[in-house]
């Protein structure tokens, strides 16, 4: 009698990257934290906190790991760090997202090049820390322009295919520590909606090119920040900044595109413009404290899949958590975990 071939898992579940940090290792509850030590100290605290982010994941059912973006003080300049051309000391105030918020951003002054790999330490200790699937974030092309000031290219389209290229060199490497999943967060697709289809995806084909590995895209409406919160509630009662771009991105190279769902005023029908993608469903609300039940999360399993195949599923959290409390997000995380097994029960 021949063996019988097990089905793949439906709703395999995830989170968009971000965890917060321990105190121990970050100012809490904020983006751009600040570190609690230096040198080998803080190298050794990155990783405790990595291990124990996996951890966390794992207790609470998630099937797609993460690092957590633990060794990271924030999910751009976290890879910025790494590349030759930009100076630190050169930061500029500037208006990023269409001028949603200001931040201070460093300069790209010359041409660009990585000095060395980026994130293989956390991949590679994170890949032998867990027998799950792993994923790992980078910031997107279009968003690493959008968060950095520019004294040498003098053209936003030249410089987001420079940083295209050296984050295809990360992702070859990524996909070579064994990272299942490689995921490249782009929030400023749903700002620049015209550049995203027009440019912005080739970007993404660029720094996707020859990588071994299941490629995704992160789109959302940001963080659960004030300055988001309240550009949010400037969108009408219906979000459809997607339609602008989705066909175009349904015809593109990228495996899964993960989109904000709940609590959110994106239509769930937008969804079928996505042609077939895999989606990262946005099932957990990191805007607000309040914890989800599992039923809640299944509900918008059940209404997604009215629209994407079920099998495409993979059910995740609206944005990062980086800036939440951290018993908040691990309470969700249970929640994600156990709202996700509740709608494979449901929906056969």
């Amino acid at each position: 009698m021949s063996a019988s071939i097990a089905k793949p898992m439906l709703f395999p579940s995830t989170i968009a990257g971000s965890l917060p940090k321990p105190a121990w290792l970050a100012e809490p509850n904020k983006l751009w934290a600040q570190w609690r030590s230096q040198g080998d100290e803080l190298a050794q605290a990155k990783d405790d906190a990595i291990l124990l982010a996996i951890k966390l994941q794992e207790d609470a059912g998630i099937d797609i790991v993460t690092d957590g973006e633990q060794a990271r003080q924030h999910f751009v300049h976290g890879f910025l760090e790494a590349v030759e051309g930009i100076d630190f000391d050169k930061r500029v105030e500037m208006g990023i997202r269409d001028n949603r918020y200001k931040a201070m951003c460093p300069t790209v002054t010359g041409p660009l090049r990585l000095r060395s790999r980026v994130h293989a330490r956390e991949a590679r200790l994170a890949r032998a820390h867990t027998t799950r699937k792993l994923k790992f974030t980078l910031p997107g092309p279009m968003t690493i322009v959008d968060t950095i000031a520019d004294a040498h290219y003098g053209d936003r389209v030249k410089m987001a295919m420079a940083f295209a290229a050296l984050l295809n060199e990360e992702a070859r490497g990524l996909a070579a520590d064994g990272v299942d999943v490689i995921q490249f967060d782009e929030p400023a697709f749903n700002v620049y909606m015209d550049e995203a289809a027009d440019w912005g995806i080739a970007a993404l084909h660029r720094a996707i090119e020859g990588v071994n590995t299941t490629s995704a895209v992160h789109i959302c409406y940001g963080y659960g920040i004030a300055a988001n919160i309240a550009w949010k509630e400037t969108l009408g009662t219906e979000w459809r900044q997607y339609e602008k771009f989705f066909p175009t991105l349904a015809q593109s190279r990228i495996d899964m595109v993960s989109v904000e769902c709940i609590n959110s005023h994106v239509p769930m029908a937008m969804l079928e413009l996505l042609g077939g993608k895999d989606v990262e469903l946005g099932v957990i609300d990191v805007a607000t404290d309040k914890i989800e039940t599992a039923e809640e999360v299944a509900d918008v399993i059940a209404k997604a899949a009215n629209h994407v195949p079920k099998a495409k599923i993979v059910p995740g959290t609206n944005c990062g958590m980086a800036p939440m409390r951290r018993e908040i997000a691990a309470k969700k995380l249970i929640a994600l975990g156990k709202g996700a097994a509740l709608a494979r029960e449901r929906i056969s």
